[in-house]
């Protein structure tokens, strides 16, 4: 969606055909140089989980989202419409402190610079002013550091990274003579930081802008009478490209306990691996992550290769029982890191000593058989900003689940809504997630299904892990989840 509507913006610039000629040169090459303010919105959400992964609460968290921003850049204009730009840009940099219990802070800052080409789209409006759109690439380094106080300590202080991320602007430009220009701008830059995140950096930047020579446009008084007697231009059509509804599908239909320190598969849950074997040879182009879990007793390192062993002894399994290709199987360690329940606890370090299985579904949603014990689909859903109306476009999607409870009337569906980190309240996130989801069961009501068997629930910016299919789905969660419960057998 965001990457149709830098196009766009592109798009508008080319319908420079039908303007006027501009007062600057046509041809040529220029300089220039910018300067203004750039601005990030720090994720509270992944800093809050990082702690937590480490044993701490997040009590408040302080921003520092604002720098100046400079750049230097050069380019070669085509023609009065087109031009090739490139430029060294210097971000600015910035940070957040985050204060925990137990007492401490976590301090984190980044800086980043680098380079960029664009292809830039002309739009000349008068003699004098024109305005113009960027579509481009930009390789950044990003230059880390972290420390803490207290409790807190920072393993990593100093990391950096460089990665090519893309870049868009919009902007407008006043000449003052052919060579002399001011412009405003605004641009965008997705980066990479250096701890695996990716984000969007804004600037808002004033500069000038010297033309070295070329071909001048000629002016309106000096065109021939054929171009002054030419007949009118019609007005540019507007086209509305419609946009597919994007969905994205995994299954979470297997989770087995072990005893304490135990990391052999015990016989009472061959039963649920042999059907997620069923399942990946019924459909030979699913993968699947196989994740290990632990509880809190012994070390931390001792757990960490405890819950690798689970989860490669589980893979084996599929391997040697189910005949499942082990390229389709990864197993992933995570330890004690993430707990589901109280380790202090005995009930709540039996969830912990656990194994999930994410498995890629099928798209076909109605060709599935009911072998599974549920089946979660998360469905990438755009909604307007503060808004819970569900979009026709994904009413096509919704259809096929509809399709499917109708054709196994005894699954029931609980249907989840989430919010991104749109601002405001925690509790008026969770009140746009509950209309979220009420939403959606509405429209699966209205298309045949009995409202008994859909519970609508909200869970608000909290991004329950489980139900992430990728890290970019993590940071854009604005979703619904529907997953589907099968009755026991």
């Amino acid at each position: 969606m965001k990457l149709v509507r830098a196009v766009g913006a592109l798009g508008l610039a080319g319908i420079a055909a039908v303007s006027a000629q501009a007062g600057a040169a046509d041809e040529g090459y220029y300089l220039g140089a910018g300067i203004g303010q750039s601005w990030e919105k720090n994720h509270h959400d992944r800093i809050t989980q990082q702690l937590r992964g480490s044993g701490f609460s997040t009590t408040s968290i302080d921003d520092d989202s604002r720098d100046t921003a400079w750049k230097l850049l050069g380019g070669k204009k085509f023609n009065k419409n087109f031009a090739v730009e490139a430029s060294y840009f210097n971000l600015g940099e910035f940070g957040f402190t985050a204060h925990t219990a137990p007492p401490g802070t976590l301090t984190g800052k980044i800086k980043l610079q680098g380079v960029g080409v664009d292809g830039v789209g002309i739009l000349p409006l008068t003699e004098k002013f024109s305005a113009f759109g960027k579509l481009g690439l930009q390789y950044a380094k990003a230059q880390d550091t972290f420390s803490g106080t207290g409790a807190v300590t920072a393993t990593n202080p100093s990391p950096s990274k460089s990665a090519v991320g893309y870049k868009t602007g919009l902007g407008a430009q006043y000449d003052f003579t052919p060579a002399l220009g001011l412009r405003g701008e605004w641009e965008n830059y997705r980066v990479n930081d250096a701890v695996g995140n990716k984000g969007n950096i804004n600037t808002l930047m004033v500069g000038l802008v010297y033309m070295f020579g070329g071909k001048a446009a000629p002016r309106a008084a000096e065109a021939p009478p054929a171009v002054l007697a030419a007949a009118p231009i019609a007005e540019p059509v507007l086209v509305i490209v419609p946009i597919v509804a994007k969905t994205e599908q995994y299954c979470s239909i297997l989770d087995i306990q072990f005893e304490i320190n135990q990391k052999t598969v015990q016989h009472a849950s061959e039963e649920k691996m042999n059907k997620v074997g069923l399942f990946m040879n019924k459909y030979p182009k699913t993968t699947a992550v196989i994740e290990g879990h632990t509880d809190e007793v012994g070390t931390a390192s001792d757990n960490m290769k405890l819950s690798e062993l689970r989860a490669e002894n589980v893979v084996t399994y599929l391997v040697d029982r189910s005949g499942i290709a082990r390229s389709r199987l990864k197993a992933v360690g995570y330890g004690e890191s993430r707990p589901l329940g109280d380790n202090r606890t005995e009930e709540g370090k039996r969830l912990n000593r656990r194994i999930n299985a994410i498995i890629a579904c099928a798209t076909d949603i109605e060709g599935i058989e009911a072998v599974p014990e549920r089946i979660t689909m998360a469905m990438e859903m755009e909604f307007d900003t503060d808004r819970a109306e569900l979009k026709p476009q994904y009413r096509t999607e919704l259809r096929k689940v509809v399709n499917f409870m109708k054709a196994n009337p005894h699954v029931t569906a609980t249907v989840e809504g989430h919010t991104s980190d749109q601002g405001g309240t925690a509790a008026q996130s969770m009140k746009l997630s509950q209309q979220r989801a009420q939403s959606v069961v509405n429209a699966m009501a209205d298309m045949g299904v009995e409202r008994k068997r859909l519970v609508p629930e909200g869970f608000g910016q909290t991004r329950r892990f489980a139900y992430n299919t990728s890290v970019e789905g993590r940071q854009e969660n604005r979703r619904v989840n529907i997953i589907l419960d099968f009755p026991k057998q």
